[in-house]
């Protein structure tokens, strides 16, 4: 009886236990090393339920006063001098020539700048850096109290 060949049929398999192996050092890498690495700078800010409200920075105030740049969604200004009425609508210059005229009368008359919650980051820098270019030296930056 000669030896006939059997035939073998192909079959295509993939050996996935390299991989699972490749996958769990790889993770436990990762998981080492997450804690070495930092996602951001680290801040000291401050904290609301510390912070002084309007009134209380008012009565520090020799003059009582105090100004308000206040800047909306839409990246308007507005300005308020010693709790009166809010102009809206001002230019970044007409902002800055009212903050200096009010900063000539009472030198010591705190400066505070809020943005409504939905206003980019970068234009409440903008107001803040124009400020600071303009001359004045200390700003501050308004928020809600704490709900206790």
């Amino acid at each position: 009886m000669p030896y006939q060949s059997k035939r073998r049929k192909m079959t295509a398999e993939i050996n996935v236990v390299p991989y699972i192996d490749v996958m769990l050092v790889l993770l436990i890498i990762f998981m080492v090393t997450a804690p070495f690495v930092t996602q951001g700078v680290d801040v000291d800010l401050p904290q609301t339920s510390t912070a002084k409200t309007a009134a209380d920075l008012a009565d520090d105030a020799d003059s009582g006063a105090f100004i308000i740049v206040e800047v909306d969604q839409n990246g308007g200004l507005g300005l308020s001098v010693n709790n009166g009425d809010m102009e809206r609508g001002l230019s970044l210059q007409d902002m800055l020539v009212r903050v200096k005229a009010e900063l000539e009368l009472n030198p010591k008359s705190p400066v505070l700048v809020g943005g409504d919650g939905r206003v980019p980051y970068s234009e409440i820098i903008l107001t803040l850096d124009a400020l600071n270019q303009a001359g004045v030296s200390s700003v501050g930056l308004m928020t809600e109290p704490l709900d206790s």
